[in-house]
């Protein structure tokens, strides 16, 4: 059993953490800089947001990698460091986890390569592997725990991130996509085909992340969950949806709002339950007190789009 899954073992759910980028570029980061180079540049800086993260209750924080593979650093001529940026930003998250007062997994984010897949793109499989691969090399170099393939909207590519990681490394894996077009992913996959595609790549836990905020992923959710009432599943969502105030991108998402979507995915069948764009340390904290205090009532629903009042059923917390 890998530490994720002890964990999951011994909780009825796990405080992931929120967004990366958002943070970074309230630290500083010019839009277009590459935050990956951040972790040789500014290491300081990438531990105080894991930390951060931490303090607010987190117990999986995700590498500041997102962007890691050789495909994405290539638009900044970068793609001869992928390994060293990986890696790097391995060790920094360990660190933070390691000086932690609880248990905490470090994840190695690996986001899409930004390329379309063969045969309707020109990245073939085997690209895409290899690269993957070697982003998968560096993260496991630097002592990360899991291997956390999100923000995926091509199941081929979740397919090739697998399988290059599975050639890297035996380290456990964990993959979530996003679901922004009426439900479906940009590629016209819907959370019931997740499920059934990914579920059969023996992950440690699937879901969808980003998105359009709370409401898109809570039907994600449903929909899996309605599914598959055992599999450990993943909601990450963004705080609310961006709107442009004064120039700038804002979230509408508040603490409060996203605590009440924390209850709500985790009744829905939620186990892992974070943030992703335009959250930040408060609306971990929010959502941590949130779940400490709400009673766990399931939710089955016969379909995400379902009109009918849900079934609830009352589960006994062990702990958290």
């Amino acid at each position: 059993m890998n530490k994720l899954e002890q964990l999951l073992a011994d909780n009825d759910y796990l405080i992931a953490d929120g967004g990366m980028g958002t943070m970074l570029m309230a630290a500083g980061l010019e839009q277009g800089d590459p935050p990956e180079m951040w972790n040789i540049l500014h290491p300081d800086r990438i531990r105080a947001v894991h930390r951060g993260y931490i303090e607010a209750g987190s117990q999986i924080i995700l590498t500041n990698s997102f962007g890691g593979t050789c495909f994405r650093l290539k638009l900044h001529k970068l793609q001869d460091r992928a390994f060293e940026l990986n890696k790097a930003a391995a060790e920094l998250a360990r660190a933070e986890a390691d000086a932690a007062d609880h248990p905490v997994v470090v994840g190695g984010s690996l986001g899409p390569s930004g390329e379309i897949m063969e045969p309707v793109g020109a990245l073939s499989f085997a690209e895409a592997v290899a690269g993957f691969a070697e982003q998968a090399a560096g993260l496991a170099a630097g002592g990360v725990d899991v291997l956390w393939i999100e923000t995926m909207s091509d199941i081929s590519e979740v397919r090739a991130a697998v399988e290059g990681c599975r050639q890297a490394t035996d380290l456990p894996i964990v993959a979530t996509m996003t679901f922004d077009t009426n439900g479906r992913t940009m590629m016209g996959v819907t959370p019931a085909q997740a499920y059934a595609e990914l579920s059969a790549m023996n992950l440690t836990a699937l879901g969808g992340n980003c998105g359009n905020g709370p409401a898109e992923i809570e039907g994600v959710i449903q929909a899996m969950y309605a599914t598959d009432q055992e599999y450990p599943f993943v909601a990450k969502s963004n705080a609310g949806i961006p709107e442009y105030v004064h120039g700038h991108l804002h979230y509408n998402g508040t603490p409060d709002v996203m605590a009440d979507y924390a209850i709500k995915v985790r009744n829905y069948g939620a186990r892992i339950i974070g943030a992703c764009c335009g959250s930040s340390p408060a609306h971990i904290a929010a959502m941590a007190e949130a779940l400490a205090h709400a009673p766990i009532e399931r939710q089955v629903v016969a379909t995400a789009v379902s009109t009918a009042a849900p079934t609830r059923t009352r589960e006994r917390r062990r702990r958290g």
